[in-house]
């Protein structure tokens, strides 16, 4: 975890970049280009989005004006609930795509896990993973519970699981599974939306290493070995994200960290949602 081109390896080999932007409630057209575009030009190689996002059609377009070859980029996108279903999946692929204007994707989740839909879902995406139109896939929001009914039928096992994750919900249990699963988590709202920058413990470890708290929150992530996403919409902030690659927290800090832990979500519990 040198720099902004370092990776994880997924377990069929694909390379995913630790870090990228997220884009979620990034306005569809010029907010969301000029921000891929922003993010592109400071070093980022990975671009999160979903279908429900819709700011797709920006995401591609920021893409493609940013002059990077499209191999040395990394974009997912994520299966909406409304959509999931086998055939139904496949056509929302093929939707996502065309708006993304891209030939293939490098990773691709079901966004939620939909009682009674998401094994299912699973089953598209394995379809799209072994016709080569999608590098890696993988699921958003699942418990241990989800991830066990997937791997109990899988053909091909989640490379990834997208979830809440901040110093205020560890996660630890769903970590450790994934692990042991090989399957690579990743942080969304890693930052708990703002509500963890005034928090005192954070700040004065914040202030050890002369970085700020949002800085030091993202680093906590990757030295646990989750994949992490920050939105933002600011070039200033885009940049002051992504410099975290030139401090350690030693072991004490990771500890205290930890210790912030309340379980707290600020986004739905994937085991009671009505969307």
């Amino acid at each position: 975890m040198k720099s902004l081109a370092s990776t994880t390896t997924l377990h069929n080999g694909v390379e995913m970049p630790w870090f990228g932007l997220g884009v979620f409630k990034v306005e569809e057209g010029q907010e969301v280009e000029s921000s891929v575009k922003m993010a592109i030009h400071a070093g980022y190689k990975s671009i999160d989005t979903a279908a429900i996002y819709k700011n797709e059609e920006g995401v591609g377009k920021g893409i493609r004006e940013s002059d990077v070859p499209r191999e040395e980029l990394f974009i997912t996108t994520k299966v909406w609930n409304a959509d999931q279903g086998y055939e139904s999946t496949l056509k929302a692929f093929d939707e996502s795509m065309e708006k993304l204007g891209l030939e293939y994707l490098d990773l691709y989740l079901v966004h939620w896990p939909v009682k009674g839909k998401y094994v299912e879902t699973w089953k598209a995406l394995e379809k799209l993973y072994k016709d080569g139109r999608v590098r890696a896939i993988g699921v958003s929001n699942f418990q241990i519970h989800h991830l066990q009914d997937i791997l109990d039928v899988a053909e091909v096992k989640p490379m990834v699981n997208q979830v809440e994750y901040h110093p205020k919900l560890s996660q630890v249990k769903l970590l450790n599974f994934c692990k042991e699963n090989g399957i690579q988590m990743e942080a969304w709202s890693p930052l708990m939306q703002g509500q963890l920058l005034d928090n005192d413990v954070l700040k004065e470890i914040a202030t050890a290493h002369n970085k700020s708290v949002a800085q030091v929150i993202l680093r906590w992530d990757l030295q646990n070995g989750v994949v992490t996403i920050p939105k933002s919409v600011k070039e200033h902030r885009i940049k002051e994200n992504a410099d975290i690659f030139d401090f350690d927290l030693s072991q004490d800090e990771m500890q205290k960290i930890h210790a912030l832990n309340e379980d707290k979500r600020v986004g739905p519990d994937p085991d009671n949602f009505d969307f």
